[in-house]
């Protein structure tokens, strides 16, 4: 077996790991630090389309955490990136917000509903009937039918809030056509970060705190894991799933020594 290499970058889900709606959770902010002050490239990534960088950087200043609006990494500029290379200057009707709306306009595609290459689905905390015939219509017409991420439903003050694999099953059922998710639990996402900040799968770490997504997207695209559990997998759910991470902790705050020393990240292990 091969030695594995030092941590030398770092990828970090969003909410769960270093915030809990809009509070940070105890560490978050110490990681970041850490990660800065080490000189670390890190990218903190979300499935949540409906926000650009700018307005993510806002929502985490605010919770007391200082994360440059180049470190955050979502799903729509996945997505965008993903359409950028497979149909460069392309075109799509979009069912989302303004994280959707401008990734695609940065990569040059046009915003139509005349006879799109793509229908993209992202999150949004208005979907309208009105929208949503309109994409199953074209997409019966031809357009290629993309989502941002299979998620299904996702918390909000006041419960639980649909989201985007809910109306893709929805536009699916209607139309006989699965959309391709670009999201994680897709690789690609990892794989885009990874090129985002030129770094390499094998001394890069990826913390997310679900099993179905964080750490399945991670592992396949050959980066070693840590679960945290202060977001929606508990530890006795852990050995339920085929594939583990290479670390399970109780949070952030216990990540936060092994980003001051660059050593490797071995496991698996529970701590």
């Amino acid at each position: 077996m091969t030695t594995p290499k030092p941590v030398e970058c770092w990828l970090t889900d969003m909410d769960g790991v270093l915030v809990h709606e809009e509070n940070a959770i105890p560490g978050a902010a110490d990681f970041i630090t850490a990660l800065q002050e080490a000189g670390r490239r890190f990218l903190v990534l979300t499935n949540n389309s409906i926000f650009t960088p700018r307005d993510l950087r806002a929502r985490l200043l605010a919770t007391g955490l200082d994360v440059p609006e180049e470190a955050i990494w979502t799903s729509a500029l996945a997505t965008a990136q993903f359409l950028a290379d497979q149909r460069p200057g392309g075109s799509a009707f979009v069912v989302g917000e303004a994280g959707m709306t401008t990734a695609l306009h940065e990569v040059g595609y046009t915003m139509t509903e005349r006879d799109p290459d793509y229908v993209v689905l992202g999150e949004t905390r208005t979907y309208s009937f009105e929208s949503i015939t309109k994409a199953i219509r074209l997409i019966d017409a031809g357009a290629r039918f993309i989502a941002t991420n299979p998620d299904v439903s996702g918390p909000s003050p006041q419960g639980t809030l649909p989201a985007t694999g809910s109306v893709a099953a929805l536009i699916s059922a209607a139309t006989g056509h699965q959309p391709y998710y670009v999201g994680k639990p897709n690789p690609l996402m990892m794989r885009s970060a990874l090129n985002r900040i030129d770094a390499h799968s094998e001394s890069t770490v990826m913390i997310g705190d679900r099993m179905d997504t964080d750490v399945v997207s991670g592992l396949e695209a050959g980066l070693r894991t840590i679960l945290v559990l202060t977001g929606s997998t508990r530890r006795d759910q852990v050995q339920r799933f085929p594939y583990q991470p290479t670390r399970v902790v109780d949070s952030i705050a216990d990540i936060v020594p092994l980003v001051t020393e660059l050593r490797p990240l071995t496991g698996p292990s529970s701590d």
